[in-house]
Formats: structure tokens, C-alpha cells, sequence
């Protein structure tokens, strides 16, 4: 065999041993059975020829995966408002899990954070003329507060998101 051969042979994934056992793997994880050390006693009596550490592995990433997508106990309400007003393409796989969570337990937060998305757009694509339309929407939905505030002072508004001036200056030296 030429050495270009044995390379790419020595790289290839191969099959788990595992493979052909995951299903029975499965059903005895979801019977309760989450010691590595049992789990493979009951595939081995089963007639699996692999080792102990292929099985204890297979136990240790099934228990962390488990606790990564379950979180342990409810965000406070800002921790869950900073996850769903956030970049989702900018949070870790357990932050979206929780918001996931959170999002199919209160089907409201869906419109509250499509809401906030939309407002978020219309800042940053610094579109005002879209403004009336979103206020319209936003009225009703669980932001409404937010809203209320906005039709409000709906000039300021429009100007803040269509006019490139900021006080930000002003407000560092008045209030330092």
C-alpha cells in the first residue's frame, strides 16, 4: 500500500461499535439505567463485544448532553429579556436552550421577542417611515408598555431612528 493510501485510510471515520447497539442503548437509558459500567453488563450479556470505555463514554456525553439541554431552574425575567432580545446567532447552545424552553412554556414571549426583532430593525436599518406600522402592531402585543411610550412621543421616535444626531455627548458631560 502506498503511503497517500495508509494516510487517507488512517484519517477515515470509522463506524462505532456502538452503532448497530444504539437503539437497545437508547430504550435501556430511557428505562433508567444511566451507569456506564450496567449499561455495558447488559450489553454484553446481549452479546456486544466491545469495551466497557466505549460504553461509559457513550454514558458520559449522554448525561452531559442531558444536563446542557435541560436547564436547572426558571432565568430571572431580565436574564430571560437580555436572552430574547440578543443576537441569536451570539448566544451559547445552553442560552438557547433556556430560551427555546422559556418560548415553548409562554407561547406570548414568540410575538414579545418578534416585536423587539422588528423594533431592533427598523433602529438599525434606520427605517422610520416603518414606525406607524410597527406601533399598530406593537400596541397589542406583550410590549405594549414599550409601545404605549412610542406613540407617545412618536416624533422623537421617528427622528431618533431616521436622523444620524445624537445626544450622547451632552448627556455624559450634564450628568458626570
Amino acid at each position: 500500500m502506498c503511503f497517500a493510501a495508509a494516510a487517507a485510510s488512517a484519517f477515515r471515520p470509522r463506524a462505532s461499535s456502538l452503532e448497530p447497539w444504539l437503539d437497545r442503548l437508547n430504550t435501556e437509558w430511557g428505562h433508567g439505567c444511566r451507569n456506564g459500567a450496567e449499561l455495558w453488563r447488559r450489553l454484553r450479556a446481549a452479546g456486544f463485544a466491545g469495551s466497557l470505555r466505549v460504553v461509559t463514554e457513550w454514558a458520559t456525553r449522554r448525561r452531559r448532553d442531558n444536563a446542557t439541554a435541560r436547564p436547572g431552574r426558571c432565568p430571572a425575567p431580565r436574564a430571560l429579556a437580555w436572552l430574547l432580545t440578543l443576537a441569536r446567532d451570539r448566544l451559547t447552545r445552553a442560552e438557547v436552550v433556556i430560551g427555546a424552553t422559556a418560548e415553548q412554556a409562554v407561547p406570548p414571549l414568540v410575538v414579545a421577542r418578534e416585536a423587539v426583532d422588528a423594533f431592533h430593525g427598523l433602529i438599525r436599518g434606520r427605517v422610520a417611515t416603518q414606525l406607524e406600522t410597527w406601533l399598530e402592531t406593537a400596541v397589542s402585543s406583550p410590549v405594549s408598555g414599550f409601545a404605549r411610550g412610542g406613540v407617545a412621543d412618536r416624533d422623537a421616535v421617528s427622528a431618533a431612528i431616521a436622523l444620524t444626531w445624537s445626544n450622547g455627548q451632552t448627556e455624559g458631560h450634564i450628568h458626570a
